[in-house]
């Protein structure tokens, strides 16, 4: 059978590497408030029962019911409270109860939300890059599947089973699809998830995911979303935040830094896996966007 060609979104999810950290049941009644700072990781969250609310750094405060879902790619800080939080003051830091379960609120207040609780981490050489052309927040209501694959996620990190590293890995892949692909929409800032709700855009996008082509430009993007030259730069600059060639450029060079550290291929071969015509052109490129030489960003890795 033919090889089939990642889409961008896949591409993306894979290239960011999401490596599950924690993974953990909380529970909360009465009126409850945790505060966390200086995280530096992605969060999620899946509510099983009753209501919490949820409010992250330069982001609307959301309410989050039964059946709703949030992911946060890149989280400094974060308050989740009960409906009406407590008074200033009072929040309380979760209380374990067993392996992989919280409790938070009054010890002696009837259990009123459940919820799924996850951090993971990002193991790309470049992910700041990758998550800027992610949503800052996701946020699905209603839809059961997320509360099944967190649960998963849950059940796989409590146990001890062969291969356990592998499955989390992949669970936690098909959950980060699942949730941006049900979150496209033109009410999203612009990213790449905005853009692929635009089968024009989209069209073009995986092109450029997809093409090995040195003489990728404006025009054949163009032609390939079906579109005039001109309307083709300014729909996918005011859809993605950045102009067609840059996309471009960003993502190649995401992808030789990828595989750079994996240290299976030569210069010229990456040059021709990421559409540049020859090992020097590569190197230039890579100077310019980096500011380091292809042989510099190898032995600066290697002494982490």
């Amino acid at each position: 059978m033919p090889e089939v060609a990642p889409d961008p979104l896949a591409s993306v999810v894979a290239l960011l590497k999401p490596r599950p950290d924690i993974s953990k049941m909380v529970v909360a009644g009465g009126r409850w408030q945790v505060e966390r700072t200086d995280m530096a990781s992605p969060f999620y969250a899946a509510i099983v029962d009753g209501c919490a609310r949820l409010i992250v750094e330069r982001q609307k405060p959301i309410l989050l019911r039964a059946g709703d879902f949030v992911i946060v790619p890149e989280l400094n800080s974060f308050t989740m409270t009960s409906e009406v939080p407590p008074p200033p003051g009072v929040a309380r830091l979760p209380l374990e109860t067993g392996p992989g379960m919280f409790r938070l609120g009054p010890p002696d207040s009837p259990v009123e939300m459940r919820a799924l609780v996850g951090h993971c981490r990002f193991d790309a050489p470049d992910k700041a890059l990758l998550l800027s052309v992610l949503p800052q927040m996701i946020h699905v209501r209603g839809q059961d599947r997320f509360t099944a694959l967190v649960m998963m996620i849950y059940d796989e990190t409590s146990a001890e089973r062969p291969a356990r590293a592998m499955i989390l890995d992949r669970l936690l892949e098909v959950l980060m699809i699942e949730a941006l692909r049900s979150s496209a929409s033109h009410d999203l800032p612009p990213g790449l998830v905005r853009g692929l709700s635009d089968p024009r855009l989209g069209a073009a996008l995986n092109r450029i995911h997809n093409t090995r082509d040195s003489s990728l430009n404006v025009r054949g993007l163009a032609q390939e979303a079906g579109m005039s030259r001109s309307a083709f730069f300014e729909r996918f600059k005011a859809t993605l935040g950045c102009t067609p060639m840059e996309y471009a450029v960003r993502w190649r060079m995401a992808v030789a830094r990828d595989l750079l550290l994996r240290g299976e291929l030569t210069n010229a071969e990456i040059a021709h896996r990421v559409g540049y015509g020859s090992a020097s052109a590569f190197g230039m490129a890579f100077v310019r966007h980096w500011g380091m030489s292809p042989r510099a960003f190898i032995e600066s890795h290697a002494k982490e």
